[in-house]
């Protein structure tokens, strides 16, 4: 029996955007409650910084390498398959983690596979999204993203909670019956009448003569069609995000990692601790949605990636204060501007995306810039993790590096995006002066020479210089 496709912009279309808000909670607000395992992880399994830090940057790490599988698996068998297959992956991934006897399986268990899992159910909902609203897409994922505030506020509070009368593995094992709420999630995304894979119409058909391409040409082919290497080399504007977004990557998750083991250092215990992670993820509620009305509206459409530009210098910025002082009401203070700039960031990234690239390529343009985020990802912490185990412990040179990468991205960026529009303007007012000057009237004139029976042929171009 043939399955009733939805349409945009309708009803439905909202019960989508309440199951991508719930989704975006459940993945994208994870990662930041690891922090809170940190110093247990480390004294379980009598590891150093740098060791215990390769658990969330591996997690984090593949819930951005995973795009382009995941743009495959969703042209394959569409966005509702692919969420609720991450939510079963996220789960296993979860429950296996809870047995593992060293950091090694925990790296494969919870790492990898949970990360996966992530990385199908909310790339898979984000894409759904552009296809259900086109008017109100800015408002869309505006609202969306508040999912992972509240996520970024639950998250903590109940992993202090459970880590405290179930222990990490107890704890773990309870997450794994909470991410499999993402297969619920992806139940909900009916098909849209109007979504088709774009990516399946590109390029010649290849003549019937023309042989089978062996295995490994097959997959390598099935990779360049997935990953956005054409619009890199031939989108400036894409460039210049993805390679802004892939530096700024490396200091951006380093406060959610390191700030609550940097708080409980310096005498604050730990229940206050966690309580700062929520309170960013708090703020953000309110937030995001009023950073991306703000963004949507169209007097500040052409203004958005400057905007994004500011949000990540200010990011960058903020993370000095926790050089100053550890003090607990410092510390919330850091916490509140800190989230003022990271509801900005969250809110615009996707819609700066979708600025710079057609929508048609938008799930392949996300999975490579989601893949080059990855690498910067898995480094990250392990290097934050580096400088304290050679450091003595001294955070101070983590939110220096943290600092340093935002400063210099964001420069970057906003610097770039406005060479490439002097540039733009410059080959619009040239080409403009170039149709002018062709389109001008030519007006052959006769001029009579000195022998009255003698005509020559002369040309007159006018030129407009004002309309």
């Amino acid at each position: 029996m043939p399955q009733a496709l939805e349409h945009a912009e309708g009803c439905w279309a909202w019960v989508v955007l309440l199951s991508s808000m719930v989704t975006q909670g459940l993945t994208l607000g994870f990662p930041t409650c690891i922090g809170i395992f940190f110093t247990e992880l480390q004294r379980e399994f009598q590891a150093s910084n740098s060791e215990t830090s390769w658990f969330p940057s591996i997690l984090t790490a593949m819930l951005h390498a995973g795009g382009p599988l995941c743009s495959i698996l969703v042209g394959r068998f569409g966005c509702r398959v692919t969420v609720m297959l991450g939510g079963v992956l996220a789960s296993l991934g979860m429950v296996a983690s809870s047995f593992c006897r060293t950091l090694t399986q925990l790296y494969f268990a919870a790492g990898f596979f949970t990360g996966l899992g992530l990385c199908f159910s909310f790339q898979s909902t984000i894409t759904v999204l552009g296809f259900y609203f086109t008017r109100r897409r800015a408002l869309a994922n505006a609202l969306a993203s508040v999912g992972v505030s509240l996520g970024i506020t639950l998250w903590p509070l109940l992993s202090r909670y459970l880590l405290e009368d179930l222990g990490w593995r107890g704890t773990f094992l309870v997450f794994g019956g909470v991410f499999l709420h993402c297969c619920v999630c992806g139940a909900i995304l009916r098909p849209v009448a109007h979504s088709v894979t774009p990516e399946t119409k590109e390029g010649p058909s290849s003549p019937t003569k023309t042989p089978a391409p062996g295995c490994l040409a097959a997959c390598g082919q099935a990779i360049l069609r997935h990953l956005a290497f054409d619009i890199l080399w031939h989108n400036a504007g894409y460039r210049v995000f993805t390679l802004g977004v892939t530096w700024m990557i490396v200091g951006f998750p380093l406060p959610h990692v390191f700030l609550v083991p940097y708080a409980m250092r310096h005498g604050v215990d730990e229940q206050r601790a966690a309580l700062l992670i929520s309170i960013i993820g708090f703020s953000n509620i309110f937030l995001r949605p009023m950073a991306g009305l703000v963004a949507g509206r169209r007097d500040f459409s052409s203004y958005r990636k400057y905007l994004f530009s500011l949000a990540v210098l200010l990011n960058g910025l903020t993370n000095l204060v926790c050089t100053v002082s550890a003090n607990f009401r410092v510390l919330v203070g850091y916490c509140l501007v800190y989230s003022v700039s990271m509801s900005i960031v969250g809110a615009l990234f996707f819609q700066v995306l979708m600025d710079v690239v057609p929508m048609d390529r938008f799930s392949r343009a996300l999975g490579l810039c989601t893949i080059l985020e990855s690498f910067s990802i898995l480094i990250s912490p392990p290097l934050a993790g580096f400088l304290l185990d050679n450091t003595g412990n001294n955070f101070s040179y983590v939110f220096y590096m943290s600092s340093f990468f935002l400063i210099s991205a964001a420069l970057f960026m906003g610097g770039s995006f406005c060479a490439l529009r002097k540039k733009e303007r410059q080959g619009r007012q040239a080409e403009g002066e170039t149709a002018i000057t062709e389109a001008a009237p030519q007006q052959a004139l006769t001029v009579e020479g000195t022998n009255s029976s003698e005509k020559q042929l002369c040309t007159e171009i006018m030129y407009v210089t004002s309309v």
